[in-house]
């Protein structure tokens, strides 16, 4: 189990992040970027998975210069609240909750090489974060929303990106991550038999088989990146 503790961001603000420690000495350091659900049981989970896989863990809450404590459940009441702090964190004024991220990627620093892993809108974060922060050395988004847009598309990664989509997401059509793939080759991109959110064992789209397999995928390229 792992604690929250207080980063300072740039700007001077301080920023919430829940931080999972491995049991011995860390491989390297993983940023975990939330869904539009906030810090909740789930992702503190998927932190406290990467902490018991060697990682040093640190999970912003992305959502706090919007609203503190934001901590949401899967229902249609949650989606509606989760998506109108989306849209106020995209509204906040430049760098806004990137440097944040940023906060958390040299706190998991002092671990070694840091990779970072995001999921829905935590993954468009992570695609950004690829492009534009620093102390990087891996991204791997799960199921962005928008990165697949025109203007997402046009980012260029300075570090090497992995990225998992479905095939049966509503959300983001085939059609877009085949632009995105052709646009960017150096990206590995894995196709699913799986809805949008697979990942999440608290929600219905969650597939266990695609869920191993992402999981699988991302642990050996984090091996191969931070090693």
């Amino acid at each position: 189990m792992g604690q929250f503790t207080e980063l300072k961001s740039a700007d001077g603000k301080s920023i919430p992040a829940y931080v999972a420690q491995p049991a011995g000495k860390p491989k390297g350091g993983i940023v975990v970027i939330q869904e539009i659900f906030g810090v909740n049981s789930h992702i503190q989970s998927v932190a406290d998975g990467y902490a018991k896989d060697g990682y040093l863990a640190v999970a912003p809450a992305t959502f706090h210069r919007v609203k503190p404590d934001v901590n949401l459940g899967y229902t249609q009441e949650d989606m509606g609240e989760g998506m109108a702090l989306k849209a106020a964190v995209e509204a906040l004024p430049k760098p806004g909750v990137m440097q944040d991220i940023q906060a958390a990627i040299n706190h998991a620093a002092q671990a070694g090489k840091v990779g970072i892993v995001g999921y829905c809108y935590g993954g468009l974060l992570t695609w950004r974060a690829a492009a534009q922060l620093s102390g990087l050395s891996a991204a791997v988004p799960y199921y962005g929303g928008g990165v697949t847009t025109p203007d997402e598309i046009a980012r260029k990664p300075k570090v090497p990106v992995l990225a998992h989509f479905g095939n049966q997401d509503k959300h983001i059509s085939l059609e877009s991550v085949e632009a995105f793939r052709k646009a960017h080759p150096e990206v590995e991109v894995h196709l699913y038999e799986a809805n949008h959110g697979f990942n999440c064992d608290q929600r219905g789209s969650y597939d266990a088989d695609a869920a191993k397999l992402a999981r699988e995928r991302t642990l050996a390229f984090l091996a191969k990146h931070l090693a």
